[in-house]
């Protein structure tokens, strides 16, 4: 039974003795795939929104004609509603509650590209054929670069972090390694099917929050193995998470007082210490349920030869 005061410890260490590097690593990351919402604004987050009303709070996009002032003033109002509640909550609630935002985004980020041909499809309504057409292309174009270079990305900084619990000082080129020959693909495909069978399942709300922590080791698996089959990557995930998806949702709060210092420093305790900080603390925990599940392996083989 692992214990998270002793992945941190471990974790610390990790950091500690891959400091700079692992910085580098984590703002790279944050900068190309939005994994680290908190800390910067990176390509992946600019004129994005998980909202499906986000073109048509663009004013200047839209012709001013009837049907479009309609919905843009209905869309003012829904945002002066939502602006009014926030401004009776206290300090402390506002910082929760951008804390939240901020990993609801990072957990639906796969749905912003896919809203945005939705909003292609209101502008086509609006009689914006060439904007509605524009913004299709864009989403694709979004789509792609999320499959081709963001997903294999986040595995290959997983793949640094694994490797960092080996040696001090491991270097950057440990991450090459998932964009081989024979790899990167492998890695793509997977890592876009794990995140579209999670959007179908978050459309039974409470399902892809489930389906969420069972494919949590998805991305530490391909970096251990880049050419797994697919079956074995979900089905290796699914057994290392049984009985550990709610620790593993308290591991992920037990990091929020981090978040809430990091939202007082604008980010940058984010930056500095705490993105490389809990990815090491996950990747210490993948270790851990690794070893486990060869442990018991290991112990089926030998009870069966018995």
């Amino acid at each position: 039974m692992w214990k998270r005061k002793e992945l941190k410890i471990k974790a610390k260490q990790v950091v500690k003795k891959n400091y700079w590097t692992a910085i580098i690593v984590c703002f790279i990351i944050a900068l190309f795939t939005g994994e680290f919402t908190t800390s910067t604004v990176g390509i992946w987050q600019m004129d994005d929104s998980i909202d499906p009303n986000y073109v048509m709070k663009q004013e200047d996009l839209v012709v001013n004609n009837e049907v479009a002032q309609e919905k843009i003033d209905e869309v003012k109002e829904e945002e002066e509603e939502l602006n009014e509640k926030k401004s009776s909550l206290s300090d402390i609630q506002l910082k929760l509650l951008e804390i939240v935002e901020a990993n609801v985004n990072n957990i639906t980020k796969s749905l912003k590209y896919v809203l945005r041909i939705w909003d292609a499809i209101e502008l086509f309504g609006l009689k914006e054929t060439g904007l509605g057409i524009g913004l299709i292309l864009l989403a694709l174009i979004a789509i792609a670069y999320i499959i081709i270079l963001a997903e294999p990305l986040r595995v290959a900084g997983r793949k640094y972090f694994i490797e960092a619990r080996k040696e001090d000082n491991t270097k950057m080129g440990v991450m090459k390694e998932v964009f081989k020959k024979g790899s990167w693909k492998n890695v793509a495909i997977i890592m876009f099917l794990k995140d579209l069978y999670n959007l179908l399942w978050y459309l039974t709300i409470i399902g892809g929050f489930i389906k969420r922590y069972e494919y949590r080791m998805i991305p530490y698996i391909l970096a251990d193995n880049p050419k797994i089959e697919r079956k074995e990557a979900f089905r290796l995930s699914k057994e290392m998470m049984r009985h550990n998806k709610w620790k593993t949702f308290i591991l992920d709060l037990s990091f929020i007082l981090w978040y809430s210092l990091s939202l007082i420093t604008f980010g940058i305790l984010n930056i500095l210490y705490v993105n490389p900080y809990m990815a090491a603390t996950v990747t210490e925990l993948y270790v851990t349920l690794k070893n486990k599940k060869t442990k018991e392996s290991e112990e089926i083989l030998v009870t069966n030869k018995d």
